[in-house]
């Protein structure tokens, strides 16, 4: 098991898997028109993906926080301006695949990612996720709103928000390599 930056070449056997995880968890909630594209949200930082014996087995992007609604929840939360958010998003791994390590792998990769960007990571997540809501808890993410949401059924679900119990790299740390004169 590894997990490496995302390369072109992969996204037609991420849709594959995101498929299969679609399928069988619901999520997506709603499967995209263009699932490629789904998968390289706007204002996308950089992917990952999780490979097992040359297979493409998991997914994850970080991408900028847009102004609205779910910024001021995390940026109250985490204590940071928006634009020092990185949302964990697009995160799933394949049925087979799960129990060996690879969900925690890809989010070591996006928070390592967040954290030399400067970047406090946070995401949300449908309450049905329940494999991912484990696993980020599981990390220390801490939930920190939840709400109504309406998915495409008119179903009424509860969206959960979250922040990452990582703390902010951009805040000032002290500086090792400072020299103190001797006194």
């Amino acid at each position: 098991m590894g997990v490496r930056p995302r390369v072109g070449d992969d996204l037609e056997r991420c849709v594959r898997v995101l498929a299969d995880v679609h399928r069988a968890d619901g999520y997506p909630t709603y499967w995209p028109d263009d699932p490629a594209r789904w998968l390289s949200p706007s204002g996308m930082l950089g992917s990952w993906v999780a490979e097992n014996e040359g297979r493409v087995v998991g997914h994850v992007a970080l991408a900028t926080v847009r102004p609205g609604h779910a910024a001021e929840i995390w940026s109250g939360a985490a204590g940071v301006p928006r634009a020092r958010l990185g949302s964990t998003s697009r995160l799933f791994v394949a049925h087979g695949a799960r129990g060996a390590g690879e969900g925690s792998a890809l989010l070591d990769a996006v928070c390592a990612e967040a954290d030399r960007r400067g970047l406090h990571p946070v995401l949300d997540v449908v309450e049905t996720n329940v494999a991912a809501i484990r696993l980020y808890e599981r990390r220390g993410w801490r939930r920190v709103h939840s709400e109504p949401w309406a998915d495409a059924r008119d179903e009424q679900l509860t969206l959960h928000y979250y922040v990452s119990a990582r703390p902010y790299a951009g805040r000032a740390q002290p500086d090792r390599h400072r020299r103190t004169r001797a006194g």
